[in-house]
């Protein structure tokens, strides 16, 4: 038996590696083969020259933002309800393919926050939100994609190996397709990964599913179970009809790390077509992939916590599959920290590096160097999220310190005219301080007990208010109301 054992995982560790290598090879044979410039240019390095067709669009969205968080996080909570970031997130990229595409397109960005500046015809807002998706990123979102990632492998191959030790060996790997592809490598690992990934989480949700007899309902408790949540669960029902929608158009209209891929097609239609596609995967495929595991997880082990997925992932596949499925998720870990990688270099090469040290001459070069400080950051910071009761709840919990924020400095300047950058910059930094205080000092007392979702409407609104006063009592600016006027008029 223990022979056995040992068998299994070499085989299963030696098809992990094999289909590791053969993602990279396929990617970068592909990366060469179609790369029409190599110039170091911005569009180059961080729009893949803006020649990424509508597959290569919906493959690198859809893996930006489907990895270990939401496979380990989600089905970590081990209740349906968790489904609800997936089918709202559905609506979110309509929004982004029908309002914020065209107007990226039209305005020419390469970074988001090159609308901003161009709406408020200054850099002062340009350079604060940069700096806010640049702390993002560096400090939440890549530590928290290699701890998740770190999590579900040592779930998977067994608890003895540390979770840095497979960190640090996916962030490396992750920072070496972004050093060396760019973009383009990135969008093209994600779709070559992204069939693997989602083939094998169906997969898992069939064989889970067969492992309990295609029975979830029977002693599992009805609040994991129900679609409707209660005031005390992670999303009571009516967040659904406050801030859910908000928070869905930051993250996918919004937010560099995903529009980005959107502004690298060579058309206003071919990105669309992209989006949408991603969008139809949003909604016919995440929602399963992403829930259901948890709950046969719960019927199976009880309560685990993020170490549901990893454990019943290692039940229901045969060991040479769990090394494919294991490659798989290895590829969306990798995709992901690349992927938001490459937007933290985009962001501090184009917003800072070019405005306030020196034109850039080479991204390549540069983005060498920021892209391993970064990922050296992004390790170090991996501990921080182990001590989390919760990956994905406290993930949207912190987003909420940017997020509104952020959207409200999009809003006004999309929806108003005569307003001033250094009233949107109030405006911002009025909802970051509202938002803290209700997170670090208001909630844990017991002040507020409103959820946190809620409170991103208050925070929202009250920024958006907050820029217009100060646009008129500090400024003596009248913002003139134009409503969707401009969103509307057609891309070129």
């Amino acid at each position: 038996m223990p022979t056995q054992l040992m068998t299994d995982g070499i085989v299963q560790i030696l098809i992990f590696v094999a289909l590791t290598l053969l993602i990279a090879v396929a990617t970068f044979w592909k990366v060469r083969h179609s790369r029409p410039t190599h110039d170091g240019s911005g569009k180059d390095v961080f729009l893949a020259g803006g020649g990424l067709s509508w597959l290569f669009v919906a493959g690198s969205i859809t893996l930006t933002n489907l990895s270990t968080d939401q496979l380990v996080g989600m089905n970590g909570n081990q209740m349906l309800l968790l489904a609800w970031w997936e089918i709202a997130g559905f609506f979110g990229l309509l929004i982004l393919a029908y309002v914020f595409v065209p107007l990226y397109y039209r305005n020419r960005c390469t970074t988001v926050t090159e609308l901003l500046e161009r709406r408020y015809g200054g850099t002062s807002i340009r350079t604060l939100i940069s700096g806010l998706f640049l702390f993002g990123n560096i400090v939440i979102y890549l530590p928290a994609a290699l701890y998740s990632g770190g999590l579900f492998m040592q779930s998977l191959f067994g608890g003895t190996t540390s979770v840095m030790l497979f960190a640090t060996g996916l962030a490396l790997i992750s920072a070496a397709y972004t050093m060396l592809g760019g973009l383009r490598a990135v969008a093209v690992m994600d779709t070559f990964s992204g069939i693997g990934v989602l083939g094998l989480a169906l997969l898992i949700v069939f064989l889970s599913l067969a492992a309990v007899d295609f029975d979830i309902v029977s002693e599992v408790p009805v609040e994991r179970l129900t679609m409707i949540g209660g005031d005390d669960s992670p999303i009571p029902w009516h967040t659904l009809l406050t801030g859910m929608l908000f928070i869905q158009i930051f993250y996918w209209s919004t937010n560099q790390n995903i529009t980005q891929k959107a502004m690298a097609a060579p058309t206003v239609e071919e990105a669309r077509k992209g989006v949408l596609a991603a969008a139809a995967i949003r909604i016919l495929i995440v929602p399963p992939i992403v829930v259901i595991p948890g709950v046969v997880a719960y019927k199976l082990f009880g309560d685990v916590g993020d170490a549901a997925y990893g454990k019943l992932v290692a039940e229901v596949l045969p060991s040479w599959l769990s090394g494919a499925f294991a490659a798989m998720v290895a590829a969306a870990v990798i995709t992901t920290f690349s992927a938001v990688l490459n937007s933290t270099v985009a962001l501090y090469s184009v917003d800072f590096h070019d405005k306030f040290i020196g034109k850039v001459t080479n991204h390549w070069r540069l983005g060498a160097v920021v892209s391993m400080v970064v990922t050296i950051i992004a390790i170090l910071l991996v501990p921080v999220f182990q001590n989390a009761d919760s990956i994905i709840n406290l993930l949207q919990q912190l987003n909420g310190l940017f997020s509104m924020p952020i959207l409200s400095a999009f809003i006004v300047g999309l929806l108003f005219r005569n307003v001033g950058a250094w009233a949107a910059i109030f405006g911002v930094a009025w909802g970051f301080g509202v938002y803290a205080l209700y997170t670090f000092v208001w909630q844990p007392s017991g002040l507020i007990t409103l959820h946190y979702i809620h409170f991103m409407v208050i925070v929202l609104v009250s920024s958006v208010i907050a820029a217009l006063v100060f646009n008129r009592v500090a400024l003596s600016r009248r913002a003139e109301y134009i409503g969707f006027r401009d969103l509307r008029a057609p891309a070129t």
